[in-house]
Formats: C-alpha cells, sequence, structure tokens
C-alpha cells in the first residue's frame, strides 16, 4: 500500500471518513468537496483495496483519494473501497501521510448505530470522542461518548497515532444503508468547530444522489459475492467497516 502526493500542503488539518456503518464518513467527506473549493493532490494504491472506481459530476474517484482546500488549510480523504482485512495497513499510510504533510489534527466523521426498532428516531444525537483533544467537545457543544465500540480504521487510528490530536465525530444512524442524513449532522458540527460557514442544507440532495450510487455500488459487489463460487469467496469483502 503507497501514498503518491502531486502537492504537499503544510501544517493541514486532516479529515477522515471511512465506509463505516450507514456510510456515513463517506457522504459526509463528499459533502466537503462539493462544498469546498478543493483540487485532488494524491491517492492511495493498494492491490489489497477493492478495485473500484466511480464517476460523479463527469470525475473519476478512486477508491482513496486526498483533497485539499487551501482557504482553511484542511486535507480531505474520500474513501470509497471497503478496508476489511487492511485496516493496519491504511492507518501506516495516514500516519506517513501525517509526517510529510506535517498535519496538527485529525477529525474523523462516523456514524453510530443505533435500534431502527425504536418508534421515535427523529430526536437522534450527535457525539463527540477524543482520547486526547477534549477541548474539541466544548468547541463543539456535543455531548462525550460515555460508551461504545470503535471499529475499523477508526479504532486502529486511536490506538496507533496517540502523539496527534486525534477527534471523531458521531452522528447516530437508524440504517446499515447510507444515511445522508447522519452525515449532513458531523458536518453541521464540524463546520461548527473550523468556522467554516458551510451551508450543508443545499447539499442534501445532491448527498441523496451520491447515497443512491453508493446503495446501487454496494449491491452490485453483493452480486458478484453471491454468483462467484463459494470456494472463491473473500469473507473480508462481506461487510463494510
Amino acid at each position: 500500500m503507497k501514498i503518491h502526493l502531486h502537492e504537499k500542503p503544510q501544517n493541514v488539518r486532516l479529515v477522515l471518513g471511512f465506509p463505516g456503518f450507514g456510510l456515513v464518513g463517506t457522504i459526509a467527506t463528499k459533502f466537503l468537496i462539493e462544498h469546498l473549493d478543493v483540487k485532488r493532490i494524491g491517492e492511495i494504491e493498494s492491490n489489497r483495496l477493492l478495485p473500484l472506481a466511480a464517476i460523479h459530476k463527469n470525475k473519476l474517484i478512486g477508491p482513496l483519494d486526498l483533497f485539499y482546500n487551501k482557504k482553511f488549510n484542511i486535507a480531505i480523504l474520500q474513501t470509497l473501497s471497503e478496508l476489511a482485512g487492511s485496516e493496519w495497513k491504511v492507518t501506516e499510510v495516514i500516519d506517513e501521510l501525517v509526517r510529510i504533510l506535517n498535519v496538527k489534527e485529525i477529525i474523523i466523521l462516523e456514524g453510530l448505530p443505533i435500534d431502527s426498532s425504536k418508534e421515535n428516531i427523529k430526536g437522534m444525537k450527535t457525539y463527540f470522542y477524543s482520547s486526547n483533544n477534549a477541548k474539541v467537545g466544548e468547541k463543539l457543544g456535543l455531548p462525550f461518548l460515555q460508551e461504545g465500540i470503535m471499529m475499523g480504521v477508526t479504532a486502529t487510528l486511536m490506538l496507533r497515532l496517540e502523539e496527534i490530536p486525534i477527534s471523531v465525530i458521531l452522528a447516530e444512524s437508524p440504517s446499515k444503508f447510507p444515511d445522508s442524513e447522519a452525515a449532513a449532522r458531523t458536518i453541521q458540527a464540524l463546520d461548527k468547530y473550523w468556522n467554516m460557514d458551510i451551508d450543508y442544507k443545499p447539499l442534501m440532495k445532491a448527498a441523496k444522489n451520491f447515497e443512491v450510487m453508493l446503495k446501487e455500488m454496494m449491491e452490485k459487489v453483493k452480486e458478484q459475492q453471491v454468483s462467484a463460487p463459494s470456494s472463491n469467496r473473500n469473507p473480508d469483502l462481506e461487510y463494510i467497516g
């Protein structure tokens, strides 16, 4: 697994979104890429990743692409590919990226599963967690997550990168399917923290379209897995995370 950088801005703030529950992180980073003036400055490649590319607004999106916004000095890692089985390798590459770009802070956007059988899910909450930067929560005005389980690359990053401030914004979601509303709530919280003046509401329609595309992509991958002989299936690709 290697990272290729076309530009190397310094002292950036890094936003990460992985295809976890509700694809909240993937959709949220897409919100940012759509709204902010960004340019693609690199990509992560590996033969361990699912060979996946998407076309959105006539642009090709790879499985792990890095974008940069100069105004707020923010780098955004857009993740489309499933990362099951490659979590520690991805963390090693992100650690390398942190050192190359001299990243001063990392924010991870995530979905937090709740019981979908609850009658009232309109009051879904957004939480915050940080292992070494509790002041972020004060600025966000979000409740600190007291109990929960971190999985995937989010977990490996929290465990491995102890020397840099890492915070996670987690939006409750009742669905395992793409949840653009939960993604918008993470963006709302991020905007409050960094004062970027992001009007996330108009992005909901665009996010819905991207959400449909992601759902169709997931269904096609599952169809390929079902049609493939059981002996050739990769169990690591049977979940998102």
